[in-house]
């Protein structure tokens, strides 16, 4: 009898390091958002920041394109940290 390995709870996903391209961060986003559906993760968290806010509303956005929207059940904004996006699965 075999052990099914353990998946992560969450994916987090930091977009610091790429806040300047658009197509790098929706292909972030998208890459996450699909992995966690595969593999069943429960949560991502996607660190956008706390800056003007416009990262933030790039993911948003990314976030509501209807392919993507039909893989998660809801999306939060961490209410201690809204440079914090949660999408739980």
């Amino acid at each position: 009898m075999t052990e099914e390995p353990t998946m992560p709870e969450m994916l987090t996903v930091d977009l610091h390091p790429i806040f300047r391209s658009d197509r790098d961060i929706d292909a972030a986003v998208r890459t996450a958002i699909f992995r966690a559906a595969r593999e069943r993760i429960k949560t991502v968290e996607i660190i956008s920041g706390k800056g003007s806010g416009k990262l933030r509303r790039r993911v948003m956005a990314t976030l509501n394109q209807p392919h993507l929207k039909k893989l998660y059940r809801r999306v939060e904004t961490d209410p201690a940290n809204d440079g914090r996006v949660l999408v739980h699965f």
